[in-house]
């Protein structure tokens, strides 16, 4: 109950301070989650973290670019293709792909150290010497690809895809709604849903009719009860058919 309790009022001092800032200009607020299931539904209501986008893992396009950003500072050979790096992790994501450059970096520097211990051992070393500077080969980057792993399985890719699904379609219902040309009188507004209403019906009642003959001479065959309804423009039926 502590624990439940702390975590109420963590998420009452979030909204009170989120909705406190709402007279004030050019502020954002941006959050990020890798739960969005167990998210407080206070927190989407309109008005506050309201607008709610799905970040998928990066693409081709956007690896190439985390590992251009993550190697910006970084000696690395000309012999490393940084394209097919990007084309072969498919499914990492960045914070896979850093953990790749940071591994070959590491075993560059450790490579270019027992370079240094083997070179002291055989003859002294100059003062005035400049210390050779180690590039990251490709090597580096395919010892460090034995040791990738995906941070997101495909069930995990799946959940977030379902839940972001099942939000848009829960926020996808509403009225079609338009306002009425400047021309059309008002009166005749209510002519023109009927009217519509009236089409509706035309269309739909013949293979309503054909749909309970149906139901009904299976249920009689069957011997089951079964009562049908018709709602206009909804058809229902209940019984054990």
């Amino acid at each position: 109950k502590s624990t439940h309790g702390a975590a109420d009022r963590v998420i009452n001092q979030i909204l009170t301070e989120m909705d406190g800032i709402g007279a004030k200009k050019n502020v954002f607020i941006i959050g990020a989650t890798n739960r969005p299931d167990i998210l407080d539904s206070a927190i989407l209501r309109p008005g506050r973290l309201d607008q709610l986008i799905y970040i998928p893992l990066p693409d081709e396009k956007s690896r190439f670019a985390i590992l251009t950003a993550a190697l910006r500072k970084s000696p690395v050979a000309k012999d490393v293709d940084l394209n097919f790096l990007a084309r072969e992790t498919k499914g990492f994501s960045g914070a896979d792909l850093t953990e790749i450059c940071q591994r070959a970096c590491k075993l560059a520097i450790r490579e270019l150290i027992e370079k240094e211990q083997q070179r002291n051992e055989q003859t002294a070393m100059d003062s005035d010497e400049s210390n050779p500077i180690s590039e990251i080969h490709r090597g580096h980057f395919e010892e460090a690809m034995k040791f990738a792993r995906r941070s997101v399985s495909d069930d995990d890719i799946r959940k977030y895809e379902m839940f972001s699904q099942t939000l848009r379609q829960s926020r996808s219902f509403g009225s079609q709604f338009r306002f009425p040309d400047q021309q059309q009188q008002p009166s005749q507004g209510g002519h023109r849903g009927q009217n519509n209403d009236d089409a509706i019906n035309k269309n739909i009642l013949p293979t309503a009719m054909s749909l309970m003959a149906s139901i009904t001479s299976v249920a009689s065959l069957l011997d089951v009860p079964v009562q049908i309804y018709y709602y206009g423009t909804m058809l229902a039926y209940s019984g054990m058919l």
